[in-house]
């Protein structure tokens, strides 16, 4: 078994207030391993040296929580979740959070509800593509935050998540070095489809490894029209 020494983060996320206790160490240790052992079996993840996972997978998503202010059992959708990043792991570290990781592919699912019957976490794995799942009535507008990560350029990510987001509640894009370029692209999309003005806060993974995460609150209620069939999002971005 490939001990992931969580123990290395610890005080990182100590340092803005995330308390990572021994139930939470385990987990992700767990994780990593189930991670390492099923990417033998299908496309997962490109990382899997256990000093690249600790920080480019866990510590990447546990800022999360240094950025993003998660109300206590906040409703919180993963759109294009993949491997678990970043649903997955604000579950392990908040298992209050009402946790929705949406693919649309299902195998990756399969690996999810494994690793969530293992962890004895529980969570909602919906096999839907996000430009279905934001038009029915089940998941649209139903989320405090909608967040995503490494799924799509920001003017076509806003339109795949912000149908997600009840009104008040945010839409979190976490992106690496061409953020601010992306962001720029963006204002049109944001204001469309009901957000205000987004935020962008900058972080260093490691030296020379930028991150960034895009906030933004709703504001009003996104227009039925959108989100629009995923060719027309591609081809034509808000």
């Amino acid at each position: 078994m490939i001990n992931f020494n969580i123990e290395k983060i610890v005080p990182v996320c100590e340092e803005f207030g995330l308390t990572i206790d021994d139930a939470a160490i385990m987990r992700l240790n767990t994780y990593g391993n189930m991670l390492v052992e099923w990417n033998e079996k299908m496309n997962l993840t490109a990382i899997t040296e256990p000093e690249e996972v600790l920080y480019k997978h866990f510590l990447d998503c546990l800022l999360f929580f240094k950025n993003v202010a998660v109300p206590q059992s906040a409703s919180v959708i993963d759109v294009g979740t993949g491997a678990g990043f970043p649903g997955l792991v604000l579950k392990i570290a908040r298992p209050d959070i009402e946790l929705t990781l949406m693919d649309g592919l299902n195998k990756r699912l399969t690996f999810l509800n494994a690793v969530l019957d293992e962890l004895n976490l529980t969570a909602k794995t919906v096999h839907m593509r996000a430009e279905d799942g934001g038009k029915n009535k089940e998941y649209r507008e139903k989320y405090d935050i909608a967040c995503a990560r490494a799924v799509a350029n920001l003017p076509v990510l806003c339109e795949y998540c912000i149908p997600f987001v009840k009104l008040g509640g945010q839409f979190v894009a976490m992106k690496g070095s061409a953020a601010k370029e992306e962001l720029a692209l963006s204002g049109n999309a944001y204001k469309i489809l009901g957000c205000e003005k987004p935020t962008i806060i900058c972080e260093n993974l490691r030296e020379n490894e930028p991150r960034a995460f895009i906030v933004s609150k709703k504001v009003s209620q996104t227009p039925p029209k959108y989100p629009r069939m995923g060719g027309k999002i591609a081809k034509s971005a808000l």
